[in-house]
């Protein structure tokens, strides 16, 4: 579906970052796709063909062992993008990446960013930095899945879900969140418990709805706020801020 330039902008953090010039070069090979829960965006060793700006879609990275087990290393929204490889002159992506809240997104064929990125100038400074911030929150929930509890996790997390969408309600089963964890079921039923007990979230039929974002914010580690920070940082120094 073509939308017009005003519409695209409004979709995406990054994309609407980036300098009008910028931005209308890639226009027109935007398209706006719907993205269903659990659906594949890309499987492990294979070849990127398209890159995607969520909107209201919320997308997990995922790392999976062997013996099929798995545990989430980045979370992507509106924020973000999803397929950095190809920037980084790689076409291949080494980590399943799926779509955990359903929702829109928008797309573009990878071949068209790598060569507005080899261009130079705003968008390649505006992606760059894009890659550090990820490569920061990568390192920090690294530290936090050894470090913190799981109840700190938890806390964690449904934040940062809540943030990304803009909402306090979303859908999520605990199976979901387990795997995203990297924990066993039954602790995510226990901490998820010891959070609503506490008046914090509401559980039910794999809904997951916020009633007390400050105590939840209190339960949660420190990361949270180092992750928000980090990407509150990247909008505000953006190259279209910047010229603003």
């Amino acid at each position: 579906m073509l939308l017009d330039n005003n519409s695209l902008r409004s979709k995406n953090k990054l994309l609407a970052a980036l300098p009008t010039s910028n931005f209308e070069r890639l226009a027109p090979h935007l398209e706006l796709v719907s993205l269903s829960s659990g659906q594949s965006i890309y499987e492990a060793e294979e070849p990127i063909k398209y890159i995607y700006f969520p909107d209201t879609a919320v997308i997990s990275l995922l790392c999976t062992m062997d013996n099929g087990s798995s545990v989430e290393v980045g979370l992507v929204s509106q924020e973000g993008m999803v397929g950095i490889p190809v920037i980084l002159g790689d076409d291949i992506t080494n980590i399943n990446i799926i779509v955990q809240v359903p929702g829109n997104g928008l797309r573009i064929d990878a071949d068209i960013i790598k060569t507005e990125f080899d261009r130079g100038g705003a968008i390649q400074d505006l992606l760059l930095r894009y890659v550090k911030t990820v490569y920061i929150e990568v390192a920090q929930c690294a530290a936090c899945n050894r470090l913190h509890t799981l109840e700190e996790r938890l806390s964690r997390w449904l934040l940062t879900v809540s943030d990304r969408l803009n909402s306090n309600e979303f859908p999520l089963t605990q199976e979901f969140i387990s795997q995203m964890l990297g924990v066993r079921r039954s602790g995510v039923t226990v901490a998820a418990n010891t959070l609503s007990k506490a008046g914090m979230i509401n559980y039910h039929r794999g809904n997951i709805k916020i009633i007390n974002r400050e105590a939840l914010e209190e339960s949660s580690c420190e990361c949270y706020q180092v992750i928000r920070n980090q990407y509150a940082r990247l909008l505000d120094n953006s190259p279209q801020h910047n010229c603003d």
